[in-house]
């Protein structure tokens, strides 16, 4: 209904009014109860808990896309690591083949050149080449190497690669002491390297790498010869006792080839003087050794065994 001013109004019951009335009334009544400080208190801690949690999810939201980042990221470096992981493998493989490649040729060359160094004339060229004192010092760490590569307790395979490798260095130098003038060329130029294998004679274990050893010890008898060799071997105490050491070894060969280099060695005039009391103590087992079933290592050491008391008598 609108009136003659245009304002419009609104027919209400009684009844509805009365009812409209008495509600706004219980809500004065309630509302004061029920709009407290602590409500209050409590509708702005949360508007604060909910300003709070938008800027959570905003951080949620930056470290979501930290982690997502971090994990391309590792996926990335993990594609990376199988990648080297594969080209490690393939240039592991690639190094394995050379190194066996190395080891046959090495094997190979060594063994030609022990072959063709027992003449005198290729002793000659290669100790002219210039190279001669590097090839020595090469061999000797080689030969160092390898000895030190020997496991405790396991077996030594002297027919591998390796073995045959040193064992040609060996036979090689072998055969240049066998020369008047290689042996010349060891004392004065490679003493490093005859004390190098004086010590590994030590260090190699009894009853292993026997071939090598006697290779070694054949190498040393030939210094021996020499006469400024000689006289070095025969004024260093560790030397003899190596030798004694060797006396003991399960192997005639090498008891053998010690017991020709300790007679060579004895022959110097100094040597008895020096070494009278640990050539007596050799005597036993020089005995025992002139007792044995193989007729050349029985010799040699009644030839010593006798040579050392004669020495003795003459003193």
């Amino acid at each position: 209904m609108a009136n003659s001013s245009g304002a419009e109004y609104v027919l209400v019951r009684r009844r509805d009014l009365e009812r409209l009335t008495t509600e706004v009334m219980q809500m004065k009544e309630f509302l004061p109860q029920i709009l407290n400080q602590e409500l209050v208190d409590n509708v702005q801690r949360l508007e604060e808990t909910e300003c709070a949690l938008e800027v959570k999810d905003q951080d949620c939201g930056h470290l979501r896309s930290r982690l997502e980042a971090a994990q391309s990221d590792c996926v990335k470096e993990k594609q990376e690591k199988l990648s080297l992981v594969a080209r490690l493998s393939h240039v592991q493989e690639q190094s394995a083949q050379q190194v066996e490649f190395c080891s046959h040729m090495g094997s190979a060359v060594c063994t030609l050149l022990w072959a063709v160094s027992n003449r005198e004339e290729a002793v000659k060229s290669i100790l002219g080449g210039g190279k001669a004192a590097a090839f020595f010092s090469l061999a000797s760490q080689t030969l160092a190497s390898y000895v030190g590569s020997l496991s405790e307790g396991q077996p030594v395979d002297e027919d591998s690669e390796e073995s045959q490798f040193v064992l040609g260095l060996a036979g090689t130098i072998t055969n240049v002491a066998a020369v008047s003038c290689g042996r010349d060329f060891l004392v004065t130029t490679c003493r490093d390297l005859l004390e190098m294998w004086i010590n590994l004679l030590r260090t190699i274990k009894p009853g292993t790498c026997s071939r090598l050893r006697v290779v070694m010890l054949m190498s040393l008898y030939n210094v021996s010869i020499n006469r400024s060799g000689l006289s070095w071997m025969s004024q260093s105490l560790k030397f003899i006792s190596q030798l004694q050491g060797l006396l003991t070894d399960p192997d005639p060969e090498v008891c053998l080839h010690t017991l020709r280099l300790l007679q060579s060695v004895i022959l110097e005039s100094d040597a008895l003087t020096q070494f009278k009391d640990e050539l007596h103590k050799s005597l036993p087992r020089i005995a025992e050794l002139s007792q044995s079933r193989n007729l050349e290592l029985q010799t040699s050491a009644r030839e010593v065994m006798e040579e050392i008391k004669a020495l003795q008598r003459e003193d």
